[in-house]
């Protein structure tokens, strides 16, 4: 009789370790993390678990977390020299938190509005859910972005499979149908991104040897 209390191995497996607790709650640092974690390794379950509501404080959060851990990479990186940015790269630990957290409410009205021109019927708050936890690979691509371009490809790619799941997941929307319009969205995106890229690295270059050649002049002199 007593066997019949014992729980079962499945039983004792049964709390999931592959899902994050996505309910609405106070500020917890290991749930950031959890959720960010998921958004990188499985972003379809996440997604299919993400509350639609619950209002905006929740995301905001995840989205500062998210853009004070990136401006703190970003900033080792400038320190060690892997930037370009010097000393300057140091505030982006203050500027990163506060640009994402505008940036994100930006990129969500223009994805509510590309996502109800497909037939969503989800409100604006989703939208922002969405794009906001989408900021989890963020510091990953801080450290990417020290190989010239690579960097934009793989925030694009990368931004662009994201985006591809939340639009089926949580929009319910045909997955072939989300792949043509964001994989088309995101090769002009791309295409942008590297010809700006490649202006900005051609410029720096060019003020680079201006002020050496002001260095050898003032020398010379």
């Amino acid at each position: 009789m007593a066997d019949d209390k014992q729980p079962t191995p499945a039983a004792e497996s049964e709390p999931a370790t592959d899902t994050v607790d996505n309910t609405p709650g106070g500020f917890d640092l290991g749930t950031v993390m959890a959720q960010a974690r998921q958004v990188i390794t499985d972003p379809g379950a996440f997604y299919r678990t993400m509350p639609r509501s619950g209002g905006f404080g929740e995301p905001l959060v995840f989205v500062v977390a998210m853009g004070a851990v990136t401006g703190a990479v970003f900033a080792a990186l400038s320190i060690i020299g892997l930037t370009g940015a010097g000393a300057a790269g140091l505030g982006g630990i203050v500027i990163m938190p506060i640009a994402l957290a505008i940036a994100s409410f930006i990129s969500a009205a223009v994805m509510f509005v590309i996502w109800k021109l497909m037939g969503s019927p989800e409100n604006y708050q989703t939208a922002y859910r969405c794009m906001a936890y989408a900021t989890a690979i963020l510091p990953v691509i801080a450290v990417v972005s020290i190989i010239p371009y690579l960097g934009t490809v793989v925030r694009t790619a990368w931004g662009v499979w994201l985006v591809i799941n939340a639009s089926t997941e949580v929009h319910g929307l045909n997955r072939r149908t989300a792949t043509i319009v964001f994989g088309i969205l995101g090769i002009l995106s791309l295409l942008m991104g590297l010809s700006g890229e490649s202006a900005q690295r051609h410029m720096q270059q060019e003020l680079g040897e201006r002020a050496e050649l002001l260095e050898w002049q003032n020398g010379g002199a």
